[in-house]
């Protein structure tokens, strides 16, 4: 049984060092315009997901969802956000989709994040991925317009819903 349990922490160690061998010999493509593999793609995947989880706020949205300051996140998304994240016309969007990973458009792809982890993620940004914290740009309660904006972006009100700019032609 003793030599079972050396036999598996050996191969496990065998692993581990292989893997890091790999890496360091720099066998795994780092290109942004590389497809990363399935292995890698699961594992960032969860470990983006478990840090917000982690340390995020659960905390509730403090700005009420008026019109004006559903417009008002409109507004900041279009000046700060639209260059990477989409347009509001539905324009093609090749500068986010030139990151690594892509930048979601967040104009035709609705978001299924909760607010509190949409506002962690806006403020403190995404490190190796291009996503800045807006934290030094912008304040907490713009921060929190957006937030709303992005949540909503599928219901909006109609004073807000007639203040977008039209479809872009196909």
């Amino acid at each position: 049984m003793r030599s079972f349990i050396i036999g598996i922490v050996f191969t496990l160690v065998l692993l581990s060092l292989g893997a890091l061998a790999f890496m360091w010999r720099g066998y795994l493509n780092t290109a942004a315009d590389a497809q990363p593999g399935m292995l890698e793609t699961y594992f960032a995947s969860r470990a983006l997901d478990a840090s917000v989880d982690r340390h995020a706020l659960r905390s509730s949205n403090p700005v009420p969802e008026t019109d004006a300051n559903l417009l008002g996140g409109m507004i900041a998304y279009s000046m700060n956000c639209s260059g990477c994240h989409g347009s509001l016309d539905g324009k093609e969007n090749k500068l986010g989709a030139s990151f690594y990973p892509p930048a979601p458009n967040l104009a035709t792809e609705a978001l299924d994040d909760e607010q509190w982890q949409t506002f962690y993620v806006i403020k403190h940004g995404i490190r190796f991925t291009g996503m800045p914290a807006w934290s030094k740009v912008l304040d907490d309660e713009t921060i929190w317009k957006v937030t709303s904006f992005l949540s909503r972006l599928e219901n909006l009100p109609p004073a807000v819903k007639q203040q977008m700019p039209a479809p872009a032609p196909k």
